[in-house]
């Protein structure tokens, strides 16, 4: 009987701790006061491309998150943070599929000049089954299919979405290299390659920005690509910088929602983690802002080299994430955070087992 009651009694726990970090953003803290910050424009890699500090990235509009958002709605997100000084924005031809860049074409209808758009090829959804394919050939078929979908002439930059193992990295470059040549890209990037294979790429055409997972959860980037990519002058662009909401008060998700099978958020996982969350949110009520704002700053202050792209589908949250760039962290608050998240402490990894097979983590 005893046992029972110690069961029921951590569910319940488990129940007020979720139930505290998903009504996080309902209490809105004071940090909702603060005033917009300039949004100022950074140098990403070494080749001239300049995009604002903080991107949008917008594949939860359309595909992964649950069902798709309302169109109009997703536009009014995107209009909202052009208009903030969020121009630097994020998609890939996996989102939908193709579905994320049709919305893009549409959003940036007579404001093309006002962003630099970046997209993605490599995972190839054509034949149903989805694979990895960085062929040359396929280089070409990818590019042609983002840009009509686009309604564009070019992409500012375009990443390798993830790396073909069976097609040398230095071939699917060339064939990058072939489309900046003919003004269809304007700049090259990777996102979940090795620092071996950015060193290859590199080598053939220069890399302006690397594109991988970096959070307070997520710090394996730190032992080999981050300085890789600094050592190069590649600029280095975090996706999942909230930990895929996570940090910002999401943590439990509807029927459809890719995230409800994440092994860092379902089970008992979850429940050791939301202990990291709750450290997180001590601090984070000390300073008056919300547990998401300071895990988004912890990301920026890594570097004046750093562009993260939060992903959120309202404008509420979007307005959030930009005042996080008010949030100016010393070494010893970062050191702080670093310490009341451990990584070595996250459960869980960041994707399953079949998604981790085409990350970095497979090919060191």
């Amino acid at each position: 009987m005893g046992k029972r009651v110690l069961l029921q009694a951590q569910h319940f726990c488990f129940q007020v701790a979720l139930q505290d970090i998903t009504d996080s953003f309902v209490d809105r803290p004071p940090s909702f006061t603060m005033s917009f910050p300039t949004v100022d424009k950074i140098k990403l890699g070494s080749q001239g491309l300049e995009v604002s500090r903080q991107g949008l990235g917008c594949m939860g509009m359309s595909a992964f998150y649950g069902p798709p958002k309302e169109e109009a709605e997703a536009i009014k997100v995107i209009h909202r943070a052009i208009e903030l000084g969020v121009t630097f924005l994020d998609t890939s031809d996996i989102y939908g599929p193709h579905t994320n860049e049709q919305l893009l074409g549409k959003a940036l209808a007579g404001i093309r000049d006002k962003v630099h758009l970046a997209t993605k090829f490599g995972i190839d959804a054509s034949g149903g089954a989805r694979s990895i394919n960085g062929s040359p050939e396929y280089v070409r078929k990818a590019i042609k299919g983002s840009l009509e979908r686009l309604q564009l002439q070019y992409v500012d930059l375009y990443y390798q979405h993830r790396i073909d193992p069976e097609t040398p990295i230095e071939d699917t470059i060339n064939a990058l290299k072939e489309l900046v040549s003919e003004g269809k890209v304007k700049y090259i990037g990777l996102s979940e390659a090795t620092a071996d294979e950015i060193r290859r790429a590199h080598a053939v055409h220069p890399i302006t920005a690397v594109q991988l997972e970096w959070s307070l959860w997520t710090r394996d980037a730190e032992d080999e690509i981050i300085p890789t990519c600094r050592e190069l002058g590649i600029g280095i662009v975090p996706y999942s910088p909230l930990g895929r909401g996570f940090f910002a008060g999401k943590a439990s998700f509807d029927a459809g929602d890719w995230r409800a099978g994440n092994p860092r958020l379902s089970g008992e996982n979850l429940e050791d983690n939301l202990k990291l969350y709750q450290k997180l949110k001590e601090i984070a009520d000390k300073k008056g802002v919300s547990p998401g704002q300071l895990a988004l700053a912890w990301v920026h202050n890594q570097g004046d080299d750093v562009a993260p792209i939060p992903g959120t589908t309202s404008i509420h949250h979007l307005e959030e994430n930009i005042k996080a760039l008010s949030i100016k962290l010393s070494a010893e608050e970062l050191k702080e955070l670093s310490d009341a998240v451990p990584a070595h402490e996250v459960k869980g990894t960041r994707y399953d087992e079949a998604m981790m097979g085409s990350t970095f983590h497979a090919r060191k």
